[in-house]
């Protein structure tokens, strides 16, 4: 467990606004790059790509920590294969207009997903669904609920919470709740 995080059985839910109720049938998910180009999926394109069944550990920067986690979602390396990008920094959009900043490496090797199914249900709105990002080696701010893109960026920008004081980072073993940690 990370430091100072304790152990929760239970999925807290905690939101900065209020909960978007995306119709699947109007869902897309869009990556534009630094340049422009935009690459999308709607709903059905995205069932169609291989999916993986990730079990991972998740830490809130509210201290909680919730052990063996099943998801099922497409890797981003699988969204992210034919996407021709020089960009270092990419930057999340949720349904709802929420955004969180990440390092583009942190997106690829097998460490996130576009998530739609946790414990073998279909994602409750309450937590992300219809879909949501899930990169579980950072505080759990930085996986975005109701995901709908990513713009990948040559220079980072801060995302939502990342604006208001939390770290730009969000390493819960480094224990980077909030700017200066």
């Amino acid at each position: 467990m990370p430091p100072g995080q304790y152990e929760t059985h239970g999925f807290p839910v905690l939101s900065a606004g209020p909960t978007p109720r995306v119709d699947l049938d109007e869902w897309e998910f869009t990556v534009t790059t630094e340049t422009g180009d935009r690459y999308s999926w709607d709903w059905a394109q995205l069932m169609a790509l291989p999916s993986r069944t990730p079990t991972v550990d998740l830490h809130c920067v509210t201290k909680w920590s919730k052990f063996d986690t099943v998801w099922e979602g497409v890797s981003l390396d699988v969204l992210l294969e034919d996407v021709e990008t020089a960009a270092d920094h990419a930057l999340v959009r949720s349904y709802g207009d929420y955004t969180t900043n990440l390092p583009l490496e942190d997106l690829l090797d097998g460490q996130a997903w576009i998530a739609y199914r946790f414990d073998g249900e279909a994602l409750d709105p309450e937590h992300g669904g219809p879909a949501r990002l899930l990169v579980p080696h950072l505080y759990f701010w930085k996986s975005a609920k109701w995901v709908r893109g990513i713009h990948l960026l040559g220079e980072d920008e801060p995302g939502f919470w990342e604006s208001v004081g939390y770290h730009n980072y969000g390493d819960p073993w480094r224990e980077q709740r909030y700017q200066g940690d």
